[in-house]
């Protein structure tokens, strides 16, 4: 099949995505904060310790690089000043779609053959999704009861600006697992609304918008909990062993703890120590039964520190417990599968008698371009190497910091071009996106003013019981901003920002 438009929209990135390089003018229109707000140098050095102040008295927070694991000290997660322009109608087409998106990755999981056929390649090559894929292929050997489905995701994207000026929303990837920042987005509105009153922006400040991820994800949770049918079994977080960002999970527990739902929160090695599996294949983990798992963990190879990790995956992916998300949902986010979905004729596949809903996901596609052996692959390669500056090259890895731009894509592909490795990555276009100003607030970092790149999630909540759909909702945004001179990482890399999106 051959791949999808060719075309020079670019592609750009949410934890581990390029954003590309904005043409800058020397006198930004942001249609956001007035450039002579940002500028006015006795304002800004009184907001910025009303705004650090309020983002910690709002719950804004994390824990300290030095101190990661203890409650005793923290410090302001880093966000932005002010809020950042977003265009009105492309907010609400991310919102909309997200139902749709939601259905798909729902879909996804459900087609055993889209996956063996999709991951053929990237499995000979990559072994982090080699080994979920045998996971996935010894769970579909097991007789299935009749399953409770748990979707909690996250799709990324940004604002491609053409060279007419038109803008338009190109998603970056969806996240399946372990999508982030739910909790902490709850609670940024307030911080904005605060200091658009100290600077006397009220009109602004009418305009920030509520937002509350951490509800709705909670909510999907607590339904998912519901349809398990046991009062006393637990909710597990399983997180990593290191945890900064853990003020983000409180907020989603505490919305579980307020509903009479029981949550814990362990790690693989505790699964490994003193998890198991019933006659009933009920799941145990010191003692107590879990009904869901919920992986804020286990989406990059370094988190599984040994085969007993791996081996801990397998029992939570046998048993009766809800996976949120269970294998087959967490390999439908992977990059090869994001490409896959760009071909022509597949969402067709996944959504036969319904054209319109077709269009509107492909509309949010940026150029994505198989690297698999053959003609369509040789062709992908050729492209890049002539024209490396309009793309990013990218492995099938989470968590940021992983992709590969302008002269590098070069070195890389010379390197594998004809070889098998190549087919671990897929190439995407190069986002060019719309730049403002904004000051970014961060510890131990002075201020100043800069020209600000943004990046739209859109958090989805789904619960499937056997074929009847029970809940499909958008359930909140997140907005993160990043200095232009940064190409890849998100917040948890220390490079983006919390931010909240002013509508105009």
């Amino acid at each position: 099949m051959a791949d999808a438009k060719r075309k020079r929209t670019g592609a750009g990135g949410s934890d581990g995505t390029a954003w590309g390089n904005p043409h800058l003018c020397p006198t930004m229109s942001t249609n956001g904060i007035p450039e002579d707000v940002l500028k006015n140098e006795d304002l800004i050095r009184r907001l910025e310790e009303v705004a650090k102040d309020t983002a910690l008295l709002r719950g804004v927070i994390m824990r300290t690089k030095d101190k990661p694991n203890s409650p005793e000290v923290v410090s302001y997660a880093p966000f932005t000043l002010f809020p950042s322009p977003v265009p009105r109608a492309l907010f609400h087409q991310a919102l909309e779609v997200q139902v749709h998106f939601n259905r798909l990755v729902d879909r996804i999981s459900q087609n055993p053959v889209f996956l063996e056929e999709a991951l053929a390649s990237t499995i000979k090559v990559d072994g982090f999704t080699a080994k979920l894929f045998n996971i996935y292929r010894q769970v579909q050997q097991e007789p299935q009861t009749l399953p409770v489905v748990l979707g909690l995701n996250r799709s990324d994207y940004m604002l491609d600006q053409s060279a007419d000026g038109q803008t338009s929303l190109k998603q970056i990837e969806i996240n399946t697992i372990a999508a982030s920042f739910g909790g902490l987005s709850s609670r940024t509105p307030n911080v904005h609304r605060h200091i658009l009153k100290v600077a006397n922006r009220l009109e602004e400040r009418q305009q920030i918008l509520d937002n509350n991820p951490a509800a709705g994800l909670a909510k999907g949770l607590a339904k998912a909990w519901e349809l398990y049918g046991s009062e006393r079994a637990v909710v597990m977080f399983l997180v990593e062993d290191v945890q900064r960002n853990i003020y983000d999970h409180r907020y989603v527990e505490n919305e579980l703890w307020s509903r009479d739902i029981p949550v814990v929160r362990r790690q693989f090695e505790d699964v490994c120590r003193s998890g198991s599996l019933d006659h009933d294949k009920r799941l145990f983990v010191d003692g107590q039964e879990i009904a869901i798992v919920y992986f804020r963990n286990g989406y990059m190879p370094q988190n599984y520190s040994s085969e007993k990790s791996w081996e801990a995956r397998l029992m939570i992916e046998r048993s009766r417990a809800v996976k949120c998300p269970d294998i087959s949902t967490h390999l439908a986010g992977t990059k090869k599968v994001q490409q896959e979905l760009a071909r022509p004729g597949v969402l067709e596949h996944f959504f036969p008698d319904e054209p319109e809903t077709v269009a509107k996901i492909r509309a949010t596609f940026a150029g994505l371009y198989t690297l698999d052996m053959g003609e369509d692959g040789d062709r992908t390669v050729a492209m890049a190497l002539s024209n490396p500056d309009q793309y990013v090259l990218k492995p099938q890895r989470e968590g940021g910091g992983n992709n590969i731009y302008g002269p590098e894509i070069c070195q890389v592909l010379e390197k594998i071009r004809n070889s098998t490795e190549r087919t671990a990555y897929i190439l995407m276009d190069k986002i060019q996106p719309r730049p403002c100003h904004n000051y970014l607030l961060r510890p131990d970092t002075g201020l100043r003013l800069c020209t600000c790149l943004s990046e739209l999630g859109v958090f989805g909540a789904y619960v499937r019981k056997g074929t009847e759909m029970l809940m499909n909702e958008c359930v909140g945004h997140l907005l993160r901003t990043k200095s232009s001179e940064h190409a890849d990482g998100g917040v948890a890399a220390g490079v983006a920002v919390l931010d909240n999106p002013l509508l105009v």
